[in-house]
């Protein structure tokens, strides 16, 4: 089986939200010597682009979505230990403070993202989902971050993105970190 009907496979998994392959296609990409990003880049996502469409057609529904996300949490297991793994940079680029906003529980986004910025050389303090505005400041400061990212799917947990902002202003550190947000339901 080639790169190409690998990468299929596990597309095709994430779509069918088949939980219990999508370990099995994960594992066999890497035993074919696939690099774990194109695994993720040229098939999970694919896949999930396809489910995303699918329930923007109202094709699929909010259930379709949820199977196809915990297939893609469930290969994602497998793949990132081996980004990590000999990726991480000696010289840190910063520290990372990240997390789903209050109120959010996906965190497929965030957890890409984050697993791309430790192997770009970033330490990085992965708070979780769900995670309270001061909770954010609280643990940047803890570890001395340089940067605090925040990821929202919902459009009910942004405005919790924009009160961290505020309180970092109310607490005169704001100039201390680069803030970055993401997700669905971020506009440009």
């Amino acid at each position: 089986m080639g790169t190409s009907e690998i990468l299929d496979e596990l597309s095709k998994v994430v779509i069918n939200g088949d939980v219990s392959s999508s370990k099995k296609a994960a594992e066999k990409a890497l035993a074919a010597g696939i690099d774990p990003i194109e695994a993720i880049n040229g098939g999970l996502s694919k896949g999930m682009e396809v489910v995303g469409k699918k329930f923007e057609d109202f094709e699929i529904f909010l259930p379709g979505v949820m199977l196809a996300a915990d297939a893609m949490k469930a290969a994602l297991s497998v793949l990132r230990p081996k980004i990590i793994e000999g990726n991480e940079k000696e010289v840190k680029q910063g520290k990372v403070v990240i997390g789903t906003s209050t109120g959010d529980i996906h965190d497929i986004g965030k957890n890409l993202v984050a697993t791309m910025l430790a192997v770009a050389g970033f330490e990085v303090r992965d708070l979780g989902s769900d995670v309270k505005v001061l909770d954010f400041i609280k643990k940047a400061n803890e570890v001395n971050a340089d940067i605090i990212a925040m990821s929202s799917l919902m459009f009910v947990s942004t405005p919790y993105q924009m009160d961290v902002v505020r309180s970092l202003e109310d607490k005169g550190v704001r100039d201390k970190y680069f803030v970055i947000i993401g997700g669905g339901a971020t506009s440009p």
